[in-house]
């Protein structure tokens, strides 16, 4: 299989998921509409989780940019 097919596929892939969860959107919106129910509140966010996941990320960067230097870090 070439790489131009390969490429094709992927791109008809990730096309067919995102025209879904169009379908999937606008099917829920017209059904919220229809029953005249509020549109939900914002969801609720794990301020932990996401300070830990910050932390992560930035130890990676720093990791990559090389900022630990001597034996103990190798």
């Amino acid at each position: 299989m070439g790489v131009e097919k390969r490429k094709a596929a992927a791109i008809a892939a990730v096309m067919s998921v995102i025209k879904s969860e169009e379908e999937m959107v606008t099917a829920q919106a017209m059904a919220g509409r229809g029953a005249g129910q509020p549109a939900p509140g914002p969801l609720s966010i794990n301020l932990w989780g996401l300070n830990g996941r910050q932390t992560m990320m930035q130890l990676r960067s720093l990791m990559q940019l090389r900022s630990f230097h001597g034996a103990r870090f190798r």
